[in-house]
């Protein structure tokens, strides 16, 4: 298999993370629809998309994610999904990778925050991230933690 990481340009495309987003979110996790998309999915332009897509499939869309920017110096990575056929892969550290990639072009960047779901920690930690503190909360009724990882200044 032959996955290929792609900055989202199009609303055809930005459709296609939707259509993952829910499988995983809604579907899978029963989280309602309402809060899945948000304003940051308004457009490709306000927030940064990424597929990572099965070359060897039809370019089938497997997995999805966003960043945004959080504050002057800060990303944050949010809606990172992947189709549960195509777990346990390595395909969430590569569409993670893919975002740092780009993040990191962005000379004023310091630091990613991301809001984990409290059973991926272990997967963000193997990726770099650190839990901001101790504290947890519910969002959509799901337990996460505030990871970040430093990627300069």
């Amino acid at each position: 298999m032959n996955f290929i990481s792609l900055a989202v340009t199009s609303d055809k495309e930005l459709q296609l993370c939707f259509h993952i987003r829910r499988e995983v979110f809604v579907h899978e996790q029963q989280v309602p629809e309402q809060l899945e998309i948000d304003e940051f999915d308004s457009s490709v332009s306000v927030s940064h998309h990424f597929l990572l897509v099965d070359s060897e499939n039809n370019n089938e869309p497997v997995a999805a994610a966003r960043w945004r920017l959080y504050n002057n110096y800060t990303a944050k990575l949010q809606r990172i999904a992947v189709l549960s056929a195509y777990r346990g892969i390595g395909l969430g550290k590569q569409i993670i990778e893919a975002m740092e990639q780009d993040i990191r072009k962005n000379d004023h960047i310091s630091m990613i925050i991301l809001d984990a779901q409290l059973q991926a920690e272990a997967f963000y930690t193997k990726l770099g991230y650190e839990r901001e503190s101790s504290d947890t909360f519910l969002d959509a009724g799901i337990v996460h933690i505030r990871m970040i990882k430093k990627i300069g200044g």
